[in-house]
């Protein structure tokens, strides 16, 4: 269950609070009565395994970003 704090009483225990945090410990800061902000340890995301597996198996042709012109003239993109 995350402690909850006000926000007077989190101001005052900032330095403290931040290192609960990074301890696992959920916390809920609360505004005039109303919980308004959770405080929680920030965990890096994992890779994408999936696009791991592509790596160096996909390959852009150079002209991948250039309009056939037809459809360029029609975007307004050349006249």
């Amino acid at each position: 269950m995350p402690t909850v704090l006000s926000l007077s009483e989190a101001k005052a225990e900032f330095a403290e609070i931040v290192e609960r945090a990074s301890l696992g410990e959920d916390i809920i800061i609360t505004r005039m009565g109303r919980a308004t902000v959770r405080i929680t340890r920030f965990e890096s995301a994992s890779p994408n395994r999936c696009l791991v597996l592509l790596e160096g198996k996909i390959r852009l042709v150079d002209e991948f970003d250039e309009w056939p012109e037809d459809i360029a003239r029609h975007l307004g993109i050349r006249r």
